[in-house]
């Protein structure tokens, strides 16, 4: 069949089409806003690798989804509801012709792609500072393959599990996106250690204005994360839109309501991580509960996040950005609670206890955060421990001290510091420069944070 053809038969609708177009650059655009995001919470000696991993993220994923992504998750599942075929490998089989629902299939599967991409972008907040960027380019295909595909197949695939036989909710990647995203960044902070200098040294963030833009950004492209997956331009889009804007609000709102009666002021780096904090649990949930449900969604986010991330000094794990208490357990609220707030207005049939739909469904969410929960957790460790055994994941103690900008990228983002191979350097520069570790013929202003 012809896209004419297509089109004609109706099975192609230009406004579902157009919409989801916008939604995919949107939810793209949000790599780029977590490189900003988290490179203005890192030190100045680490902004451009924490930038590198996030864009390269956008590579390393792309190939992997491209070449058998994509056919594992949406193939015809071949495994009882646990991963899909190859039919679709290198995207075989798939034209300008093939329809999924109202829109073209290749608009789907880039769609989808976006959703892989941030997921492992989001991880390497979790090893800020000290991950080699090596092991990084390593990890991430192999980790997308044996960690996010089977978990999206569950969540989303045909056939899978949690989705035809659990019958748990998750709109737009509360399973497959933030709890993976945060159980797999937990794993990582265990295999590679602590931070030199970990609760004793003082790690702020250098760029909090970075730090807004990026959440800035996150947030715009967040509505078409949630509101793009209703797949079509209508009243479930703007529903899932709405919920999205209200949940980040309360998010927050709460995070600063927390820092305001704990330390005695709200700060910026709190309205940014409320704010993200209040998305990333409405995510799984917008497509379920009223607008009632996603202000108290939000809200709960942003109030329990605002304690999460400072479990990491009580327990010992270094997670460096608070990818852990943000974004898994953050995920974790917003699919519980669609246990107790979903309604069938938004689902079509499926109601939580809050709505006379019993205890049946909480069960089913939990059961299914636990599930991707563990699986996400030991894989991922697994992972982590065969590439640190064999090419090792932590940067040296001399790189991670002098900052992996100079040392792996041989670069500095806030000076003209990294000159070599007879390059001139201006008066200022010559007066403090000094040769840096690991860098033949590089040089750099003593200035580090």
């Amino acid at each position: 069949m012809t896209l004419a053809a297509a089109l004609a038969e109706g099975r192609i609708d230009t406004g579902d089409t157009a919409w989801l177009l916008a939604a995919t650059a949107l939810v793209l655009l949000m790599t780029p806003g977590l490189a900003l995001f988290y490179g203005g919470m890192v030190r100045t000696k680490s902004v451009l690798n924490m930038l590198m991993m996030s864009f390269v993220s956008i590579a390393l994923v792309t190939v992997v989804w491209l070449g058998a992504g994509y056919s594992l998750v949406f193939g015809d599942d071949i495994g009882g509801g646990i991963v899909g075929g190859l039919e679709h490998a290198g995207m075989a089989g798939l034209g300008p012709d093939s329809v999924q629902g109202t829109v073209p299939t290749v608009l789907f599967a880039t769609f989808q792609l976006t959703f892989a991409i941030i997921t492992a972008a989001l991880i390497s907040g979790a090893v800020a500072d000290r991950a080699k960027f090596g092991a990084w380019l390593v990890f991430v295909p192999v980790w997308a393959l044996l960690v996010y595909v089977p978990v999206a197949h569950w969540v989303w695939g045909p056939g899978g599990w949690i989705l035809d036989k659990l019958g748990a909710l998750d709109f737009a990647g509360g399973l497959p996106v933030e709890i993976t995203s945060g159980a797999s960044g937990l794993a990582l902070c265990l295999v590679l250690g602590p931070r030199l200098g970990f609760k004793k040294d003082a790690m702020r963030p250098h760029n909090l204005p970075m730090v807004m833009l990026g959440a800035g950004l996150l947030w715009f492209g967040w509505f078409g994360f949630n509101a793009g997956s209703a797949l079509g331009a209508n009243g479930l889009a703007a529903a899932a839109f709405l919920n999205t804007l209200a949940a980040g609000c309360t998010g927050l709102l709460g995070w600063l309501f927390v820092e305001q009666r704990r330390d005695g002021h709200p700060t910026t780096l709190g309205a940014a991580s409320g704010a993200v904090a209040g998305l990333v649990a409405i995510t799984p949930s917008c497509g379920s509960v009223s607008l009632l449900g996603a202000l108290v969604v939000g809200l709960a986010a942003g109030a329990v996040c605002s304690y999460a991330v400072s479990w990491k000094f009580k327990l010992n794990y270094d997670d460096s950005l608070d990818v852990v208490g943000v974004h898994l357990v953050g995920g974790v609220i917003g699919t519980v609670l669609i246990g107790l707030f979903a309604t069938e207005a938004m689902t079509g049939g499926a109601e939580g206890l809050l709505y006379g739909g019993g205890l049946a469904q909480l069960g089913k969410q939990l059961v299914a955060v636990a599930a991707v929960g563990t699986y996400t957790f030991a894989v991922t460790y697994g992972i982590a421990k065969l590439i640190d055994k064999t090419l090792g994941f932590r940067a040296s103690e001399e790189q991670e001290h002098t900052g992996l900008d100079l040392t792996v990228h041989a670069e500095t983002a806030y000076d003209h510091g990294v000159l070599g191979h007879g390059a001139p350097v201006t008066a200022s520069a010559s007066a403090s420069a000094s040769s840096v570790p690991g860098v033949p013929g590089a040089k750099k202003v003593s200035n580090q944070a």
